[in-house]
């Protein structure tokens, strides 16, 4: 059977010779493109479902005004009046709350980490760019081949530097350490901090990973700061922390839920890796084990009959004698041919054991005359 505790304790290669093992740089660049689409298309769905709740309530608040137009019109004061009123009365509250949630979708917009739309707003104090610095190349368009090349070389070269910056935990402290060491202020940082995100989360250092993950964050919003602005992120690492430091409740929030739902994609995430891993590993385990007909002797002997795995466990020859002796022929031979098939019997066990269960099994069936 497959060890499953082994996934527990996974290992991170931290030899600076080599390129970090656990890097699938393809891999991490679509994943995080698919947890940016799937996020869109959240928040697409749940603004779709206020516009349809916001023009299904204007319809019945309008129906229902005119009805009770209708019988106060006429002076009609009747219980179906009364329920038409207290039914009007609902339906103006809904639309309150229905405008209160549209407020809350505007901000939610406006707060969106990956636009960073609310940094040039009225209210902050001041956002000064450092434009100095000239853009580094861009390797958005760059095939993943080449990327995956350029990570692995970067990773190499910073490996150690990264998780310095990962470990930090004061605001003041990763300014300053990464004004000192500009270089790592890039995706490729990023991208690592992901990954290490993910390989915690796998050994179980859930604390751990939650700080990284910090981290990781805070370099996303430095990066996504240099897009809104257009330069290169070195020049927003002080804009960002001094930001951060002095941020309204709104933005504040904001950073803390993008943190909640970037952990959480990390466990999903970990969760899926470890069960490919543990499936990779039983497909492994499954092939080696495959007898000389291709059957799994582990499903094999699973799908025996309960007396036949007593035999096969209690390794009783006279036993198995009087098991198939009472089986009907035909499903005796199935069974002792998936045997064979799955390794469970040798064929020629004869000839290297003498009065071995496969011989007395066989030798009982050749007994019984072919029905044909």
């Amino acid at each position: 059977m497959v060890d499953y505790s082994k996934w527990k304790d996974i290992e991170i290669s931290d030899d600076e010779d080599d390129t970090h093992p656990n890097i699938d740089t393809p891999s991490l660049f679509r994943w995080r493109h698919q947890a940016r689409l799937e996020r869109m298309e959240e928040r697409e769905k749940e603004k779709q479902e206020h516009i349809r709740k916001k023009q299904e309530t204007a319809r019945k608040l309008k129906e229902t005004k005119e009805k009770v137009a209708e019988l106060e019109s006429k002076n009609i004061s009747t219980p179906d009046l009364e329920t038409l009123q207290k039914a009007l009365y609902d339906l103006e509250k809904q639309e309150e709350n229905i405008k209160k949630e549209e407020e809350d979708l505007k901000k939610k917009d406006k707060l969106t980490p990956w636009n960073v739309d609310t940094i040039a707003q009225d209210g902050f104090t001041k956002t000064i760019i450092n434009t100095k610095l000239a853009r580094r190349e861009d390797d958005s368009s760059l095939p993943d081949d080449e990327k995956e090349k350029r990570m692995k070389q970067f990773v190499k070269d910073n490996e150690k530097k990264i998780k310095k910056y990962g470990m930090l935990r004061r605001y003041d402290d990763s300014n300053v350490y990464l004004q000192e060491n500009l270089d790592l202020v890039c995706e490729n940082t990023a991208n690592y901090l992901v990954i290490w995100c993910i390989n915690l989360e796998m050994e179980e250092k859930h604390n751990f990973m939650e700080h990284v993950a910090h981290q990781c964050i805070c370099m996303q919003y430095i990066l996504e700061l240099s897009k809104q602005f257009d330069v290169d992120p070195r020049a927003c690492v002080g804009s960002f922390f001094s930001r951060i430091q002095i941020a309204d409740v709104e933005y504040k929030n904001s950073f803390d839920d993008e943190l909640r739902s970037f952990k959480e994609r990390i466990r999903k995430r970990a969760a899926e890796k470890i069960a490919e891993a543990i499936k990779e590993v039983e497909e492994e385990e499954k092939k080696a084990r495959l007898g000389p007909g291709g059957l799994d002797p582990v499903e094999v002997f699973d799908s025996l009959p309960e007396p036949l795995q007593k035999c096969f466990e209690a390794q009783d020859i006279p036993l198995l004698q009087e098991t198939i002796a009472v089986m009907p022929e035909e499903e005796a031979r199935y069974h002792i041919k998936r045997c064979i098939d799955s390794g469970l019997w040798v064929p020629d066990a004869k000839t290297k054991e003498k009065d071995t269960m496969l011989d007395v099994t066989e030798e009982k069936l050749s007994d019984t005359p072919n029905p044909e």
